[in-house]
């Protein structure tokens, strides 16, 4: 039987090394996925000459790929703009299915069917709704697809960077207002996302 494990980080470093964890405990790439607030990802992922973010961005359009990591998922990396998030750094099963693509850099748009995609894969309504927005404030999502018997391994791992408890998050969102991710929200400004990261992560991180 598999499972599917998802984790919200508020450091792309963070996920960056989960992933690359993941894959040296012998989980192949192909079941894992990683998306990321183009903010959170920075300087860590270049976006290739002359693919820069066009006029289409706001709108779902693909806006362009991306040179990731060396080997693995982080090897497929391509930019797209989610309704409400803005654009993302994204590789893997979960975008695809989100988005409708096979493989390679992630084409399309993906709002509600980033929800959808969660919820058809075992994550609970509520965590998936909270994923998404954390995501939109500047998050890194890391998605897994293991067999039982490597669930212990790929938990261990995910814990090991700090993964953020949705329930706490959730309520932390919901102090200031917030219910659902919307995907007709505009996406954070560069000011509003570090204002996030200021209020989410450690002063040890910046």
């Amino acid at each position: 039987m598999t499972r599917t494990l998802t984790a919200l980080f508020d450091s792309y470093e963070g996920a960056e090394g989960t992933v690359r964890d993941l894959e040296a405990a012998g989980i192949s790439h192909d079941q894992i996925s990683i998306l990321a607030n183009r903010g959170a990802a920075g300087d860590r992922v270049k976006v290739k000459e002359g693919n820069e973010t066009g006029p289409g961005a706001g709108t779902g359009a693909a806006v362009g790929a991306v040179v990731g990591g060396a080997g693995g998922v982080l090897a497929g990396l391509g930019m797209l703009a989610i309704p409400g998030v803005g654009p993302v750094v994204a590789a893997g099963w979960l975008v695809s299915a989100a988005v409708g693509a096979v493989g390679g850099a992630a084409v399309g748009g993906a709002g509600g069917g980033l929800i959808g995609a969660m919820i058809g894969n075992g994550v609970p309504e509520q965590d998936a709704h909270v994923y998404a927005e954390g995501v939109r404030r500047g998050g890194t999502l890391v998605t897994v697809r293991v067999e039982e018997a490597m669930v212990p391994t790929a938990e261990a791992i995910l814990q090991k960077y700090r993964e953020v408890d949705p329930r706490s998050r959730s309520q932390a969102y919901r102090a200031g207002g917030w219910s659902r991710f919307d995907e007709n929200a505009p996406a954070y400004t560069e000011a509003e996302l570090e204002e996030e990261r200021r209020l989410r992560m450690p002063p040890s991180t910046f």
